[in-house]
Parts: structure tokens; C-alpha cells; sequence
């Protein structure tokens, strides 16, 4: 059992949250709620954050028998899954120069539609090997942890959305975005090398 300590702790948190791929999650939150009221979005934002919670739970409390469904040994599901967070972030990593100057009070959304269709699966089957390698309860405890510390930092970036917006702008959500790309090839990374080791051990 790995020793719990504060770095684990943070570590893991930013990992989860980057599963979520928050420059998508944001720029789609601002593209969906323009218009509404600050009410709305605030219940919007809390209840998207306590779905991504449940969603997350299920799939670490199930995750060792969920991926046998699909018929792939767990090293066969790391390795697709490292593919899947690559994709993911090669396409958060494109420019998107061919877009117009942003006005102000103008939709900001900088994230291609290849983003939120592959940060789903990406995401699922991250969290799916994440429950599958939990060797007891402590580590259960450890990772739901950390999912709620992800999906509350979540909700109040959700809620910040239109301070956000008015603070770092189009160039930041790209920024934000990039970085989120390089914390996610350095997860897939770390998921296909264990893949690969667990194959060479067989």
C-alpha cells in the first residue's frame, strides 16, 4: 500500500482534474449558459460538478470489473485508454488561428468538437483503470478524496466562469488549454508505459 502523504494527495487531485479537461468543460459552460442568470448557472455548475462526483465514484468503486465487460485484459485497457488522452490532448494543443477577434460579450469557446467527444471515453476509462488498480479500501478512500477535492475545485471554476472570461480571456482558455495538454500526455504516458510493463511481465 503506497504511503499516503499531501504530495500523493495533490498529485492525484490535479490528475483527476485534468481528466475532466477543464479548458473544454469551461468554454462549453460559457457557450451554453450565455444569457442566463447568475442563479442558473451557479445550479448549472453544481450540478454538472455533482454528476461528474457520482459518475466518478461509480467507475473507481466498479472499476475492476468493469473493464473485463469489454473483453480487454487491464494492460489492453491502459494502453487504449493512454491512446485515447493522447488524442485529447494533441487536439487541445492545435492553434486555432483561423478564428475571428472575440467582442466583448461574444462566445470565447476555443476548443475543437474533437475535445469534449474524446475527453469523455479518455476520461471514463482513466478513472475505470484508476478504481481497477485500488488494491483495498484505504486507496478507495484515498482516490474519492480526491475526486471530490477535482470536482469541487470544478464547480467553483464553473462558477467563476464569467470572471474567468473577463479576466484571462480567449488567450487564456488556449493557454489553459495547453497546459492541460501537457498534464494529460504525461498521464497517458504514465498509463501506457504500465500497460506495456504489464505486458512484457506476462
Amino acid at each position: 500500500m503506497e504511503e499516503l502523504t499531501v504530495g500523493r494527495l495533490v498529485g492525484l487531485a490535479i490528475k483527476l482534474y485534468a481528466l475532466m479537461t477543464p479548458p473544454a468543460v469551461l468554454s462549453a459552460f460559457i457557450s451554453h449558459m450565455r444569457g442566463h442568470t447568475k442563479r442558473e448557472k451557479y445550479l448549472v455548475a453544481c450540478k454538472a460538478s455533482l454528476a461528474i462526483f457520482i459518475v466518478g465514484e461509480v467507475l473507481l468503486v466498479f472499476g475492476s470489473s468493469l473493464f473485463g465487460l469489454f473483453g480487454f485484459t487491464l494492460d489492453a485497457f491502459r494502453i487504449g485508454v493512454g491512446l485515447l488522452l493522447f488524442l485529447t490532448a494533441i487536439s487541445l494543443m492545435n492553434d486555432d488561428d483561423t478564428a475571428p477577434p472575440v467582442q466583448r460579450g461574444a462566445d470565447i469557446s476555443v476548443v475543437p468538437l474533437a475535445i469534449p467527444l474524446g475527453m469523455g471515453p479518455s476520461a471514463i476509462g482513466a478513472v475505470m483503470v484508476l478504481g481497477a488498480q485500488s488494491t483495498g479500501a484505504h486507496d478507495l478512500l484515498v482516490d474519492t478524496f480526491c475526486l471530490l477535492l477535482a470536482s469541487i475545485w470544478m464547480a467553483a471554476l464553473l462558477c467563476l466562469a464569467d470572471p474567468v472570461q473577463r479576466l484571462i480571456g480567449r488567450t487564456g482558455i488556449a493557454v489553459m488549454a495547453k497546459l492541460t495538454a501537457l498534464l494529460l500526455s504525461a498521464i497517458a504516458a504514465q498509463v501506457i508505459f504500465t500497460g506495456i510493463q504489464g505486458f512484457l511481465r506476462q
